[in-house]
């Protein structure tokens, strides 16, 4: 089962209001296990940087303008995610985004029905607690400390770090590819096969069964 882990960095919150992706990053997975597989673009958003979203991902519109705009990217980058599951942290809002873009190039919208949104999955499964990608890297132990600002293709491993945790966690020890499950050293034990024992009542078995039932006096089965 291929899946793909993906987060954008942008101009700011509205791509109806002129904002635009400024950077992609895709992670691969395989029954939920990161490949290393991964799609990581700066995108030249053809517009100036916002301060407010500068602070957040320190992307510059000098550092920008050395890259390539959307329309030489996104065939490439539809090509790596093909028909996969999208898992994305608030998807209504990245997928708003990627499709903006697609629209301005005349190619057909990704529908939401692709997208897996880990915001929903964190807030069935702890109803209240704080669902934003730190806190659920607090919570499930995973080292975020290099997240210094936002960024595409580091938001997207962190995320697939937690999508394996919000959806049951790693099982060590057993293989998803069919292969032998992996036994720990000493819980194999080897035990004497012994002969099956009879179950049938010998003679003598028998006829005492029969004295002591003589010596109930009153037997309900017997009423």
């Amino acid at each position: 089962m291929r899946e793909i882990s993906l987060d954008t960095e942008t101009t700011g919150f509205d791509p109806g209001s002129g904002d635009r992706i400024v950077e992609i990053g895709c992670v691969e997975l395989i029954n939920h296990v990161p490949t290393g597989n991964v799609f990581h673009r700066y995108i030249n958003p053809e517009r100036d940087m916002p301060k407010g979203a500068f602070e957040v991902h320190g992307l510059s519109e000098e550092f920008l303008r050395g890259h390539k705009v959307m329309a030489e990217e996104v065939d490439g980058f539809l090509e790596f995610i093909a028909d996969s599951k999208l898992v994305i942290h608030n998807a209504k809002f990245d997928m708003k985004f990627v499709n903006a873009e697609l629209a301005l190039l005349g190619r057909t919208p990704l529908p939401m029905s692709q997208s897996i949104d880990t915001v929903t999955m964190a807030r069935q499964k702890f109803p209240g607690a704080q669902a934003s990608l730190d806190a659920l890297c607090r919570r499930f132990g995973i080292d975020n400390s290099a997240r210094t600002k936002h960024g595409a293709l580091l938001d997207a491993e962190l995320l697939a770090e937690v999508y394996l945790e919000l959806i049951g966690g790693r099982q060590h020890g057993f293989s998803l590819g069919g292969d032998e499950v992996e036994v720990s050293a000493g819980s194999a034990r080897s035990r004497e096969i012994r002969a099956p024992r009879p179950h049938a009542a010998s003679d003598e078995e028998l006829a005492a069964h029969a004295v002591f039932l003589e010596s109930i006096k009153d037997p309900i089965w017997n009423r």
